[in-house]
């Protein structure tokens, strides 16, 4: 079986980079820095569908993440006060890790980001020089 991450992801978002268990995507949205990790495992849905090396493996690479969204945040000038990391799947059902840095004064605060506003899309220059920065960020 090969893995592919699912279509859901990519109007969305860019691939960014693979990590040894996950392809770490990035959340096309001004207003939150936001990374998205998709375990690369054919069928998972849930966190216990991973192994327990994997799962070991995904916590490992979701403080990556979260570091990599702190040094967004503070690159953008938008300085994170608190990290939402969630696995929800109701609508994209492959499992998927997002890593959102939030702050006080951000649009949503204090509520999710699910459904608040619309999305502030990064100019694509901007975007690829992100996208260059997380790559080397992201150990």
């Amino acid at each position: 079986m090969s893995w592919n991450a699912h279509p859901d992801f990519e109007p969305g978002s860019w691939a960014v980079k693979d990590l040894p268990l996950s392809q770490v995507r990035f959340q096309d949205d001004a207003r939150f820095p936001w990374l998205i990790l998709l375990p690369r495992v054919e069928g998972a849905v849930e966190l216990i569908d991973l192994s327990r090396d994997d799962h070991h493996r995904l916590m490992d690479e979701i403080a990556a993440a979260s570091q990599a969204v702190r040094r967004l945040g503070e690159h953008l000038g938008q300085p994170v006060d608190k990290l939402n990391i969630a696995a929800l799947g109701n609508i994209t059902p492959q499992l998927h890790i997002h890593v959102i840095g939030r702050r006080h004064d951000d649009d949503a605060w204090p509520d999710p980001v699910w459904g608040a506003g619309s999305a502030a899309y990064y100019p694509a220059d901007l975007a690829t020089d992100l996208i260059a920065r997380l790559d080397a960020w992201l150990v």
